[in-house]
């Protein structure tokens, strides 16, 4: 149960860091679809280790298997299996904090919660998790052809992109490695990262997503709003500390006559302060938000702590990780943005029957 995302179009998961192998099952997704492996597999690299000198260089091909669900390049219904072997884990790295808990880790809350933990590479805490993720994502994307997601990195540490998201050429996000479509400050935030990385320290970002083309009617009135089904997709991300959507915080000092957004004779809004979401449900214009990320906890430094006695140690961290998490996150926030999307899609085909 706890292991699932999803209301209707449903995700459940698998795999430990330095495990065999993560996967997933995917219920109901609908018949029919000839489905492109090339962009499923498009996602994952992006998502994958080892990409650049400013992320961890753990070497995995991610290749993602297909166990069922799909017959002759076409879904059939039935539920979808996956699978994706870990391939190069060093789990020695992590037998020095097997007893010892590392700070801002979920080593603590693992141990009381469970009473047992793999402390190899975080075990279930790990960030790979998200892998499984990328691949649901990257299959609702192909239920959704005339949507567009498109997320990017829009600061590191102090350092923002300044641009307004409608003056940005997202053609050019992938052209860096930090994932930024403003070069200017892609080299400003690459700079950055380096720097940190030298100094075995870690640094956070923030990414912003923007979503054209999203019908009117998507999300559900109460509990089940748009704005809250991707914020608790992004919050589950490991090292989100935060979420907002169209005007966010900064809605907070405004008044309603200068947040309201009036209406064009065509339905579209003068301005987008709501960012595409009203009373749960999209309205038709561009739905835009940013998720913040804290540094990510393992930093290459000694570090005092406790072990699971209580007792004083000091920890540092080893092998391979991230200097920041920011750049290697943009394709996990597309792709669980177009799992919710996908998924509030289908239950909204079954509450009007004249809708879509």
């Amino acid at each position: 149960m706890f292991n699932s995302l999803g209301n209707f179009l449903n995700l459940t998961t698998f795999g430990e860091s330095h495990g065999k192998a993560y996967g997933g099952i995917i219920n109901n997704f609908p018949a029919g679809l000839e489905i492109n492996f090339d962009k499923i597999q498009y996602e994952l690299d992006r998502r994958k280790p080892g990409q650049s000198a400013i992320v961890t260089q753990r070497k995995e091909s991610d290749t993602v298997q297909f166990l069922s669900g799909i017959f002759e390049g076409k879904t059939t219904g039935t539920p979808i299996g996956f699978l994706i072997e870990n391939e190069n884990q060093k789990s020695k790295d992590y037998d020095h904090i097997a007893a010892s808990y590392r700070p801002s880790h979920a080593d603590f809350t693992y141990d009381q919660k469970f009473g047992i933990r793999d402390y190899r590479g975080g075990g279930k805490s790990s960030a790979r998790e998200t892998i499984n993720w990328v691949v649901a994502g990257a299959l609702a994307r192909q239920l959704l052809p005339k949507i567009e997601i498109n997320a990017y990195v829009s600061s590191v540490g102090e350092i923002f992109c300044e641009k307004p998201y409608q003056a940005l050429d997202f053609s050019k996000t992938e052209s860096n490695e930090v994932r930024c479509p403003d070069t200017e400050t892609a080299g400003k935030m690459i700079s950055k990262i380096k720097e940190i990385k030298k100094q075995g320290n870690t640094i956070g970002g923030t990414i912003t997503c923007v979503i054209k083309n999203v019908p009117v009617g998507i999300g559900e009135p109460v509990f089940s709003k748009l704005q809250a089904e991707l914020a608790k997709a992004m919050l589950n991300i490991n090292a989100c500390k935060g979420f907002e959507y169209g005007s966010g915080f900064c809605g907070a000092k405004m008044t309603g006559s200068e947040h309201n957004d009036e209406f064009n004779p065509d339905f579209t809004t003068k301005s987008n302060l709501s960012g595409g979401i009203q009373g749960g449900i999209s309205n038709g214009m561009d739905i835009y938000f940013r998720v913040a990320f804290k540094p990510v906890a393992t930093i290459l430094r000694l570090q005092e702590s406790v072990d699971r006695y209580g007792n004083a140690v000091t920890v540092e961290g080893k092998g391979r990780h991230d200097p920041c998490v920011v750049p290697r996150a943009v394709p996990i926030v597309e792709n669980l943005a177009a799992f919710v999307l996908a998924d509030l899609f289908l239950i909204s085909k079954t509450r009007n029957i004249n809708q879509f």
